[in-house]
């Protein structure tokens, strides 16, 4: 049983922020993932880098945000002034959808991931970025998650399009279970997650969607929506090819994760990015994603061994 880390609030407030959290750490060593949000240890510097953070994207989002995460910030109530705590999320996201926000104390092993998401639980990181360094993101922080992610939550065809992906999670369990080979059992769930990954990657991170007047493009992908830099780049430049969704691209094309991205695929409605995941599904059980191209990502051994643990 894991040991419940404590808190001590009588010294000064530690602060919450990525890389620098006390408490944290403390989580990590005791073994602890899922965690309660410690609201009070958050210091001026964490509800600052989140006032800046979400004052300067209010036009950005405007601009170039999907009309149904414009709607979902409605809903959420959002402080611009202050960390959100995650009870008050929960309060306006699960009456529309059954999602809830479900604090973590760091990296959530893949199968684990996509199967809370089957159970419309969505593991999210409680630290924040430092407030003198806004756009470096060593790792995700709670405004990736809750101003970038969440928002589509709150959209009931999104909402079931995630659903979806983690029923296909599952389903990639039970193929790798029939696997007896166990090097064959490691390669072929290598290239199922792969393909999964770059799935979720092109469309949940980093997806665009069609205007709701034909015209041009908006984001609904969460990586954009929390970068200041890249939401722009993603809709404005040159620089961006932009392609109607196909997957047999888009499990086959790898990505990198340290600069903008160069490619992106658009969906028409979350009806359609649904049924798209459906058909992914669907080509996992004819054997379609057994040898997608190598490349990124690239993936821990603890990413695969959650999938072949899940099927034992």
């Amino acid at each position: 049983m894991a040991t419940t880390v404590g808190h001590d609030t009588t010294e000064a407030v530690p602060g919450l922020t990525t890389a620098r959290a006390p408490f944290i750490e403390a989580a990590r060593e005791h073994g602890q993932l899922y965690i309660e949000q410690p609201y009070e240890l958050y210091n001026a510097e964490n509800h600052e880098a989140w006032r800046q953070l979400f004052s300067r994207m209010g036009d950005r989002w405007q601009r170039y945000a999907n009309p149904r995460f414009l709607q979902g910030v409605d809903t959420l109530c959002l402080d611009p002034g202050a960390v959100p705590r995650l009870e008050d999320v929960n309060k306006f996201m699960a009456p529309r959808t059954g999602f809830k926000a479900k604090a973590v104390s760091g990296y959530v092993p893949a199968y684990l991931f996509f199967d809370s998401l089957r159970k419309r639980e969505f593991p999210t990181t409680i630290t924040i970025r430092d407030a003198g360094r806004l756009d470096y993101l060593p790792e995700p922080d709670i405004f990736h998650d809750i101003a970038g992610h969440v928002p589509m939550h709150t959209d009931p065809a999104f909402a079931d399009a995630l659903v979806r992906f983690g029923e296909a999670a599952q389903t990639a369990v039970q193929i790798v279970k029939r696997i007896k080979n166990p090097d064959e059992q490691v390669r072929r769930t290598t290239s199922i997650m792969k393909a999964m990954a770059r799935f979720f990657w092109f469309t949940v991170e980093f997806g665009l969607m069609r205007a709701p007047d034909g015209k041009g493009v908006k984001a609904y992908g969460s990586g954009l929506l929390s970068s200041y830099g890249e939401l722009q780049h993603s809709i404005e430049s040159p620089d961006v090819q932009r392609f109607p969704i196909q997957l047999e691209w888009v499990i086959n094309q790898y990505f990198e994760i340290d600069h903008y991205q160069p490619l992106l695929f658009i969906v028409e409605s979350f009806e359609h990015l649904f049924e798209q995941v459906g058909v992914l599904e669907d080509w996992m059980k004819q054997g379609k994603l057994d040898n997608v191209s190598p490349g990124e990502p690239s993936l821990s051994e603890l990413d695969v061994r959650s999938f072949i643990e899940a099927s034992a």
